[in-house]
């Protein structure tokens, strides 16, 4: 679960990270006292959506010298303002997609003489099974683009979870920010903070990117991006009251309802499977022949009939499947359960466009009678190559 930088500054300085004041709004005539409690004499204005690079985002229908997602202004006023022009307004970043997300919440904070920009985060790494820590003196720009361009800038290791977080961890990231004097002694503090907090709250990513040194020789965290383990959400109801639905794909949220692992993709060809495995195999030989997944679906092994209809619905809401693929190995899932589900799914739904159902294991045999007892026009498959060839050569016709 991801959450926005203004909350994510909430957790921050709950711990005692160094954050600058600043106010979340969500109607653009709160903005002017927003504004007003802040001490200035610079504000910064952020559109909060869940995606990076807002300050290098466009607005759509953008008007000439628009200046992105991040603004700076230098009275009450102007902050105001800023927030009104981006408010309701859709922002497209390299991390939003073509389509963009839509601004329905604007932090205003206080604004920071830098002096520094360095990158900070803190990752569950799952060749160690460890916390690992992320430090580069390359602030503000993409941890993706230095670790290509100039991989040398960054350090990396893990926290023993024996030991847990110990004052030498936050002295060899203070060192290799090339840190002194009171940043140095502050850096110690806060990489023990984020340590913390990211155990303590079931964090799956903290990146601070910037974490900045202020001309006065101080440290702060001007932005966070913070993701949780959803897993784990269940103890975090704190975090959790923090979840805005309306920064989530409707199809992946209808399918968290069901206890579904849905993932929405770009392509045409709709999936559903058992087992995550097999998803990411039958994934793989769609492309193999020649198309792409509209989406991950594993219904899981114990999936009902009603479960498995609902997740034939949210594979049928996506305009942009032209196909469906159903793969089920029946071990756990009985595969007269998936038929019956299909069929009351298609029942419910209808069905516009071809269907192939591959089908194996326990009461393969019963399976393939209820659909074709059913009279709907269902391609069977025999195995998973023959599936993604029918599907494919019936999407490309």
């Amino acid at each position: 679960m991801n959450i926005h930088e203004y909350q994510a500054k909430q957790l921050l300085k709950e711990y005692g990270c160094p954050v600058a004041d600043g106010v979340a709004v969500m109607k653009g005539e709160e903005a002017k006292t927003a504004a007003s409690s802040l001490d200035g004499p610079l504000w910064v204005v952020k559109a909060q959506i869940h995606a990076g690079g807002r300050g290098k985002g466009k607005f759509k229908e953008e008007a000439a010298g628009e200046k992105g997602g991040v603004r700076l202004a230098k009275s009450v006023e102007e902050a105001a303002e800023e927030t009104q022009k981006m408010l309701g307004r859709t922002l497209v970043t390299h991390q939003s997609g073509a389509e963009g997300k839509q601004v329905n919440r604007i932090y205003i904070e206080d604004g920071a003489d830098i002096e520094t920009e360095l990158y900070l985060a803190l990752l569950v790494d799952r060749e160690t099974s460890r916390v690992s820590f992320i430090a580069s003196t390359e602030g503000g720009m993409d941890i993706e683009e230095v670790a290509a361009s100039t991989p040398e800038k960054i350090i990396t290791f893990s926290v023993d979870p024996a030991t847990g977080i110990q004052p030498f961890h936050g002295r060899k990231v203070a060192k290799a920010l090339g840190l002194s004097g009171v940043a140095f002694k502050e850096c110690v503090k806060l990489v023990g903070q984020l340590y913390t907090l990211f155990i303590e709250k079931d964090v799956s990513l903290l990146e601070i990117n910037p974490l900045i040194v202020k001309t006065d020789g101080h440290i702060r965290c001007l932005d966070c991006k913070m993701n949780f383990d959803s897993n784990a959400l269940y103890r975090q109801s704190a975090v959790l009251s923090m979840r805005d639905e309306t920064e989530e794909d409707p199809k992946e949220l209808e399918a968290s309802k069901y206890d579904l692992n849905y993932i929405a993709l770009d392509g045409e060809i709709g999936c559903m499977v058992n087992g995550a495995g097999l998803a990411m195999a039958t994934m793989d030989i769609i492309k193999l022949y020649g198309s792409e997944p509209a989406n991950f679906l594993d219904v899981g092994g114990g999936a009902t009939k009603e479960k498995v209809t609902e997740a034939f619905k949210i594979i049928t809401s996506d305009p942009n499947v032209k196909g469906i693929l159903v793969n089920i190995f029946g071990g756990i899932m009985r595969c007269d359960v998936i038929a019956e589900g299909v069929i009351a799914a298609v029942q419910a739904v209808g069905l516009q466009v071809p269907l192939v159902v591959r089908l194996e294991g326990t009461n393969v045999e019963l399976g393939k009678k209820i659909i074709d007892e059913s009279g709907l026009n269902v391609i069977s498959a025999d195995n998973l190559s023959d599936a993604a060839q029918k599907i494919v050569k019936a999407v490309k016709g």
